[in-house]
């Protein structure tokens, strides 16, 4: 039993231990804080209603058309004596999580093309594939593993940047290990996360492992935020609410499933031609769309799905603390 624990933790972040370095911000590929004002910048879709001119526009609520027994089949074997956040994960805490977002766009804003469903399964995607028990211990399907894990286990680092002593100084005895759905790292992602959903979590990282809805919370905010400004958040790049530039064009980056590994990873994963990190990534969303009644083609071609050969936005080698 020891051994098959052992071969859990190995698998579970094979994917997430590809971005825990000195050179690396919140599991992203990017060294530096995300969002600098401490609130998602998409143009959103409050105060818009559907129709006219905007095509920033909202329509519903998540719950309209993803419910429990929907999460109930994405993540099946999240309660497996095999897991490792065993009744952490649920479908209400990822619903409160998201009311604060929703009227930003996550998960509603309307094109008439299963738009917010596959928000939804794009950002559960990357949820699904950061958390995940793994290839090796999974037993039946092993897409449907995800949120077997809360937090990094075992890690033998504090994640203190001194570089940030000033604005956002380590507490004592304190580590910045990677916790909740779209883990974070470092004590200056958790100050700016803490700054965002007003929770003291530069002092207090470990209420994240302790709360599904705030675990949930801190990954929105990762998907709605940018790292820099001028710079298109995840959902900005998904939904289509991010025009490519020329320079954008001529380093292959278009908006779309690959974009989102981009924004969230950067050549950590993409830019490196097919590699498993990437293709993971895209076959929990292609699952999850699957399993939500969604076809195939909806997901679009797969130079929308991949980030292969897109230049990063933010290069690991030119980046700096």
């Amino acid at each position: 039993m020891e051994n098959q624990r052992s071969a859990l933790l190995a698998m579970g972040f094979t994917i997430l231990m590809l971005v825990i370095s000195r050179s690396v911000a919140v599991g992203q590929g990017i060294k530096g804080i995300v969002g600098g004002t401490g609130r998602a910048r998409s143009p959103g879709c409050k105060g818009y209603a559907c129709g006219g001119s905007s095509s920033h526009c909202c329509i519903g609520a998540i719950s309209d058309y993803f419910q429990t027994n929907q999460f109930e089949s994405l993540f099946s074997k999240r309660n497996s004596p095999l897991a490792h956040a065993l009744h952490f994960w649920d479908y209400n805490s990822f619903i409160a999580a998201s009311d604060d977002y929703q009227p930003y766009g996550f998960g509603t804003a309307a094109d008439g093309k299963f738009l917010g469903l596959k928000e939804v399964a794009a950002f559960l995607a990357h949820v699904g594939s950061k958390t995940s028990c793994g290839y090796e211990a999974a037993t039946g399907e092993p897409l449907a593993w995800g949120l077997c894990y809360n937090k990094e286990m075992n890690s033998g680092s504090s994640y203190c940047d001194e570089n940030y002593k000033h604005t956002y100084p380590c507490a004592p005895g304190v580590a910045y290990y990677g916790r909740g759905a779209l883990p974070i790292y470092w004590n200056y992602n958790y100050g700016e996360a803490g700054k965002a959903l007003k929770v003291d979590l530069l002092n207090h990282p470990e209420h994240i492992e302790q709360n599904a809805t705030l675990a949930f919370q801190v990954a929105i905010w990762r998907w709605m935020t940018p790292l820099k400004e001028h710079q298109p958040s995840a959902h900005d790049v998904f939904v289509g609410f991010w025009e490519p530039t020329k320079s954008d064009t001529l380093a292959k980056r278009i908006p779309g499933f690959g974009a989102t590994m981009n924004v969230l990873y950067g050549d950590h994963v993409c830019g490196q031609g097919e590699n498993e990190a990437m293709n993971n990534m895209i076959s929990h969303y292609l699952y999850y769309l699957r399993r939500m009644g969604v076809a195939r083609e909806e997901a679009g071609p797969h130079e929308v799905l991949s980030c292969a050969h897109q230049v990063a936005f933010n290069p690991s080698s030119s980046s700096s603390p």
